[in-house]
């Protein structure tokens, strides 16, 4: 009896981890349910949960620019040969120093013709600011000094006959710092010069500038034979400082005009 016990349990005991082993081995039956664990919207609940789910909004962003097949063998031609990077660098530096050039030639070019405009207009100014006899188309009839019965005392000026209407400008640069009605004189314009001297313009038919500077060739009235006339004429009168009258014929010729 205690023999056949012993090798009944020895049995068992060699039986046992056999079908230990292979329970350990076997793995639970799953139950599956209607859609598959790992789906598309378990995918992506998981990616979201764990922050990776953003990139697809990073990719809104704008996409760089597509490199050229061009653009990459260039590239790689300059990498791999530094004496064409060389080149590139030597043709870019000639490019801009070119293009520097070139405006430099263009600014030289406005400013030459900025300075030549300049020098034509300084002419022209030139020109305007000359001295001038006051009329055209004249004849001198009376002299200073000269005697006559038409005046009380000696002429005190010179008389350039000219038809009515006929317009009388300034002989020079000064101010008009008087003007109108002066009894034999009839209508009088008279104007200063910067040194002081006065030119009186007299018989006037009407009076075109009353007051102001006035440059050379500015028209101050028009010949008329207002005041004590016998025709119409300009009388011009010349007085330095504004004193007595001097002999308009000479001063006229220092400003190198030839009545």
């Amino acid at each position: 009896m205690a023999s056949t016990h012993t090798e009944s349990t020895g049995t068992q005991l060699l039986d046992h981890p056999a079908e230990a082993e292979s329970v350990r081995h076997r793995l639970p039956r799953q139950t599956r349910t209607g859609a598959p664990l790992l789906g598309v919207t378990a995918m992506t609940a998981a990616l979201g949960a764990t922050g990776l789910a953003a990139a697809p909004a990073q990719a809104a962003a704008p996409a760089p620019a597509p490199v050229t097949a061009a653009d990459e063998a260039s590239d790689g031609l300059l990498a791999a040969d530094p004496g064409l990077a060389l080149a590139a660098r030597i043709l870019q530096q000639a490019d801009g120093q070119r293009t520097a050039a070139e405006e430099s030639a263009r600014v030289a070019a406005a400013q030459e013709a900025q300075a030549k405009r300049a020098e034509r207009q300084a002419e022209a100014d030139a020109d305007r600011s000359a001295p001038a006899l006051p009329v055209a188309g004249y004849r001198l009839t009376a002299q200073f000094a000269q005697a006559g019965e038409h005046w009380a005392h000696l002429h005190t000026g010179l008389d350039f006959a000219a038809r009515t209407g006929t317009p009388v400008t300034a002989v020079t640069g000064g101010t008009v710092t008087s003007a109108g009605w002066s009894g034999a004189y009839g209508y009088r314009v008279i104007q200063t010069l910067p040194d002081g001297t006065e030119l009186w313009y007299c018989h006037l038919s009407r009076i075109a500038t009353a007051s102001g500077p006035v440059a050379p060739g500015t028209v101050l009235g028009a010949v008329g034979a207002t005041g004590n006339v016998t025709g119409p004429h300009l009388h011009l009168e010349v007085r330095p400082d504004g004193a007595a009258p001097v002999d308009p014929l000479p001063w006229l010729r220092q400003l190198g005009l030839q009545p």
